[in-house]
């Protein structure tokens, strides 16, 4: 089956990986229903470019903090498009602090934007789904889905929790002609990284090659950054026919961090 005319919602989709699914799928000819903050005018030349690939983008931006800003989301993707075919739920913030010292505003934050606003997309959109006959439900995990890293209570928390939520929908839908899956990256190279290395070199004083190599990467056993690429990849795997029969999972890509 060809996903030629399919339509697909990705919070967090103004850059970074959620862009990078997004820029895939356009190339697939998937509309795209563009989601996140970030610059007007640049949302703006992404949405145009992600068009020229013969597919139409618009964007929404829902907080994904605020229940009711998705449902309306949803509705307007629903009346533009018919129905969302393909559900992406990325959108994510990050915040590293020891538990004592963590903001108790920033657990919320994270939490809501993370793992409930998961719950708020894929109630709303799921009707539609069931209707259609086809769905499918990609949820953007990470290895720290599967492992913790010290001083990263609610990221952790957050993507265990999306886990148990990937599970529990697929085994809901089963039988509905949807699936629900997670994808569980590790570090991936997006421009907030590529800062980071830059960034931590220089207060370590230490060379971005052993940022990367001795810090970033220390986890990662091929000691190679997962690309948006390579994530847009197996986000069309989860939407093709081949994995009709695949829910319910998580599908690693991390490098080889949570083998050891």
């Amino acid at each position: 089956m060809s996903l030629k005319g399919k339509t697909a919602l990705i919070t967090g989709s103004t850059s970074g990986i959620g862009l990078g699914i997004a820029k895939g799928f356009a190339e697939q000819g998937i509309n795209i229903v563009m989601n996140g903050f970030g610059d007007a005018n640049a949302i703006e030349s992404e949405r145009i470019s992600l068009e020229k690939h013969g597919v139409k983008a618009i964007y929404i931006g829902a907080d994904m903090t605020k229940p009711d800003e998705i449902g309306a989301m949803i509705k307007d993707a629903e009346k533009e498009f018919g129905v969302i075919d393909i559900l992406v739920n990325n959108a994510g913030i990050q915040h590293v602090a020891p538990i004592e010292e963590f903001p108790p505003e920033k657990w919320d934050d994270m939490i809501a934007i993370i793992l409930s606003s998961a719950f708020h997309t894929t109630r709303h959109a799921l009707a539609g789904m069931k209707k259609a006959g086809w769905g499918r439900i990609i949820n953007m995990c990470s290895a720290h889905g599967l492992a913790a890293s010290p001083y990263k209570t609610a990221y952790v928390s957050a993507k265990h929790g999306i886990l148990g939520f990937t599970k529990t929908v697929a085994l809901e839908v089963a039988q509905e002609n949807i699936t629900c899956n997670a994808i569980c990256p590790g570090y991936v190279f997006t421009p907030l990284v590529e800062k980071q290395i830059a960034d931590t070199a220089r207060v370590r004083g230490i060379t971005e090659d052993e940022v990367v190599r001795d810090i970033l990467l220390a986890a990662q056993w091929t000691k190679k950054f997962v690309t948006v690429e390579q994530i847009a990849g197996i986000a069309l795997f989860l939407c093709s026919d081949t994995a009709e029969n695949v829910t319910g999972t998580d599908l690693k890509i991390d490098g080889g961090w949570t083998a050891a």
